[in-house]
């Protein structure tokens, strides 16, 4: 295996952990993040029409809109059925973007997203300070 490789495979192996081991919040956010990259990338590999690499992108940030649908709980908080409606309509406009090779509609699915993705930057910051910050037991409803 050469050096290259090996540090592919020590990359891999280190992402997989830090997955498995993430809080729900952090969970979230890495989807948000990767979901985001896959757009750029896919608006990018459009705009130089580079089809394959866009389509390729574009499924992939389609596979993650389907697991936040998935996941959602629309009964848990007022916003759970609006959220599901902007996943419904971002899934729709990554098809068409796909389809009709429309890096207009893939910059759309970013300007919806990226707003989301800092919101939920934000709510696992404060969680995570709020748990730092917490008393021994009580951040649990413990002591």
């Amino acid at each position: 295996m050469t050096a290259t490789a090996l540090r592919a495979n020590q990359l891999s192996q280190y992402n997989r952990e830090a997955i498995l081991s993430a809080p729900p919040a952090r969970l979230l956010t890495m989807l948000y993040d990767r979901l985001l990259l896959d757009l750029g990338r896919a608006q990018f590999a459009q705009e130089t029409a580079n089809w394959d690499v866009a389509s390729s992108n574009l499924l992939h940030a389609q596979d993650i809109v389907a697991e936040l649908a998935r996941t959602l709980n629309d009964e848990a908080w007022d916003g759970g059925p609006n959220l599901r409606g902007i996943y419904d309509y971002v899934m729709q406009a990554m098809i068409g973007a796909n389809i009709h090779r429309d890096v207009e509609r893939t910059k759309e699915c970013v300007r919806l997203l990226e707003p989301l993705r800092q919101s939920w930057h934000e709510a696992a910051s404060s969680i995570t300070v709020a748990a730092a910050t917490a008393p021994a037991g009580g951040a649990l409803g413990i002591g």
